[in-house]
Parts: structure tokens; C-alpha cells; sequence
């Protein structure tokens, strides 16, 4: 029986190498649950889309494991961690935000694994980096873009801003929005904090609109950003408001109802009502459309399957899932269509140079407006 029982043991084992060996690991270092459960959701659920139809590569399943961060810096690295040293997996995969993901870089890096991060766009998450890359566009680029289309294009020449300064993404944001806005001779005529958490903004307000600025920068995530607006509302505000791609969430308009009537931000080049789209994108709505009928695809789900995409046609291209082979893979990687535009990276950097998209709600609905090229 002795025998019997450590035959079986050497059989079990053998199976579980065996399947480890035809297994491609890809760690997930997920954002379902925290504040911003919402985004970080939608982008875990493009990238089981992705899985769903690109589930094998190199003669391999390709499985996904997912650890939650919980919206948090610290969670992240912990998250990181485990899957690198207990999951033992060949790439990782988000968190959404630029803080955790610089918090799960730092442990991707020492370890020599590849992240490859969605919506974290301060330039600091890749900067000085060897195997951290991003599947989305930059703030200095972002910042840029909402600074000149308010300038130029809405004829806006005073702004006020209100920024987290416990966000680095929002502090980011906010810093490129306003260095571009007088550079082209517009004036920030109000500069104002608040703190994550925050719910009464009345006081930052009551300022902003004393000072009649023609429109208001809020770097802000969709809670607090909805929030904001509908307080501004409520006091008389008639500046329009504007943020950036962490703002891209249909619960704005659930939140902050009429209040958000006429706002614009910027958003990875990707909607479902833009007028016109390439084939990845096209293939990405109906895919989605038919997975998850029951919500319509955004920018973050987007950015979700193109990092995953994005590894994926590494590693099929360094014919090897070992994290340097892709690592060395990605760097190579030029004019690759994904959802989001066209993707191509350095060995200078890590951050692909990809169009910036602007969206409006419009009676109540979030509508495609417009594209900007770097």
C-alpha cells in the first residue's frame, strides 16, 4: 500500500510539471475591488477577452492568474511579488493607475520579469526601467493635447485647476495641462489641492468660480471628478469641465447626472460610437459585444486587451514565453495594430506614441468627438 501511495505521488507530480511545462503564465495584478474597482474591472475583463481569443500560444494554454491589489500601492507590490516568486509567471499584466503600478514595477524589474502596465500614463512608471512597458499614452503627451485643444480649438484662454495631491497620476496631469496652457498663452487663473477621499469641494469651488475661468482641468478619477462637477453645478458654476482618461467611465454620467452635461476629456484613442475605426478595433466591439452584452466597451477594457496583445505577439515572435525573450521581443515591436492605434516601442522608450481621443457627454450620453495626433 506504502508503494502504492508513493507511486501515485510520483505520478501526481509528474502530471503537474508536466502541465506547468505547457502552461504560459500570465500574471494579472488586478483592480477589482478599492476605488478604482470600476476601471481596473474593465480592463481585467479585456484582457479575459483577449485570453478568450488568443488562448494559446507556441503549442501552449495561456493562463491568466489574477491577483487583486485593492487599489493600492503596497497590495501591488505584494501582488507582484507572489506571482512572480509562488506562480512563477512568464509576464505580468497591469494595475490600473500610475502609483500601484509603479509600486508592482519596482518588484518586476528587480526580478527581471516583463509588466506590461494599461492605464498608467505618469512617465515615471517606465522611466530608467529594462522590463517595464505600457500599453497606453503618456501624460506629458495627454497633458499636452488637453492643454491645446482647450486653447485652439474651444478658443479657452483662462483656466482654473483643481488636483489630488495624493494621486501621481493627477499631480502629473495636471503639471503638463498647465505648463502647455501658458506656454501657449493661456492663464491658470486658479491652482487648487485637494486630498483623496475628499467629498466636500465647496470651498475649492467657491474660488475657482470667483476667479471665472473659462474652463476647469480636473486630473481627477470618475467618483471624485463626478462629484466635483455636480457641486460645481449646484453653486452656479458656467466653466466647462475637462480631465483626463481616468474620467473615461460611464458611472460620470450615473453619478453627476445633468451636472455633467458638456464635459470633455481625453481618453486612449478608442470609443465605441468613433465614427471610424480600425480592423483590431472593430474586432475587439464585436467581440465584446458578444461576451458581455450587458455593458458597452470602453477605453480601459481596450487597454486591457491590447497589454495583453501586446505580450502575446512577443512571444509568438521570440518563439520563447522566457521573460527576456520577451523582454528583448517587445523592444522590436513597431507599428503592431492594436484597439487603441497603432503601437510601437524602443529601446529608448518603453511608451508606445499613440493618439490621444476626446470624448463629450452628450444628453446624458458619452459621444466620440474627436482625435489627436502626437
Amino acid at each position: 500500500m506504502k508503494k502504492f501511495f508513493a507511486a501515485l505521488c510520483l505520478i501526481i507530480l509528474a502530471a503537474s510539471a508536466s502541465f506547468a511545462a505547457d502552461t504560459i503564465k500570465i500574471g494579472v495584478v488586478a483592480t477589482v475591488t478599492g476605488q478604482n474597482a470600476f476601471g481596473g474591472q474593465l480592463e481585467l475583463e479585456g484582457m479575459q477577452l483577449a485570453n478568450s481569443l488568443y488562448p494559446e500560444a507556441l503549442g501552449k494554454k495561456i493562463e491568466l492568474i489574477v491577483v487583486d491589489n485593492k487599489s493600492d500601492k503596497v497590495e501591488s507590490a505584494t501582488a507582484a511579488t507572489r506571482l512572480i516568486e509562488n506562480d512563477k509567471v512568464n509576464a505580468l499584466i497591469g494595475p490600473y493607475g500610475s502609483g500601484p503600478t509603479m509600486a508592482a514595477g519596482e518588484v518586476a524589474e528587480v526580478a527581471e520579469v516583463v509588466l506590461m502596465g494599461t492605464a498608467c500614463t505618469n512617465p515615471l512608471v517606465t522611466e530608467g526601467k529594462k522590463f517595464i512597458y505600457r500599453a497606453c499614452f503618456i501624460d506629458p503627451f495627454q497633458g499636452e493635447a488637453a492643454a491645446n485643444y482647450s486653447y485652439n480649438k474651444l478658443g479657452y484662454k483662462k483656466a482654473a485647476v483643481l488636483t489630488d495631491v495624493a494621486s501621481d497620476y493627477a499631480v502629473g496631469l495636471a503639471s503638463f495641462f498647465k505648463s502647455n496652457f501658458t506656454k501657449l498663452g493661456g492663464e491658470i487663473v486658479s491652482d487648487l489641492k485637494y486630498q483623496s477621499g475628499d467629498t466636500d469641494f465647496t470651498a475649492q469651488l467657491t474660488e475657482i468660480i470667483e476667479r471665472a475661468p473659462d474652463v476647469i482641468f480636473i486630473p481627477a478619477y470618475f467618483a471624485e471628478g463626478a462629484i466635483i462637477m455636480k457641486q460645481g453645478y449646484e453653486m452656479g458654476n458656467k466653466a466647462r469641465f475637462m480631465g483626463g482618461d481616468a474620467m473615461d467611465n460611464p458611472e460620470v454620467v450615473t453619478l453627476g447626472g445633468s451636472a455633467v452635461e458638456g464635459f470633455m476629456h481625453t481618453t486612449f484613442a478608442y470609443d465605441p460610437s468613433m465614427p471610424e475605426m480600425n480592423t483590431e478595433a472593430k474586432a475587439f466591439t464585436e467581440a465584446w459585444i458578444k461576451k458581455y452584452a450587458d455593458k458597452a466597451p470602453n477605453a480601459n477594457a481596450a487597454m486591457g486587451y491590447d497589454a495583453y496583445v501586446l505580450i502575446y505577439q512577443a512571444i509568438l515572435r521570440a518563439n520563447s514565453a522566457d521573460p527576456k525573450a520577451i523582454r528583448d521581443e517587445l523592444e522590436k515591436t513597431t507599428n503592431v495594430a492594436t484597439v487603441t492605434g497603432m503601437t510601437s516601442f524602443t529601446t529608448e522608450s518603453h511608451d508606445p506614441v499613440k493618439d490621444a481621443g476626446v470624448v463629450e457627454i452628450k444628453g446624458g450620453k458619452k459621444l466620440y468627438v474627436d482625435t489627436i495626433k502626437p
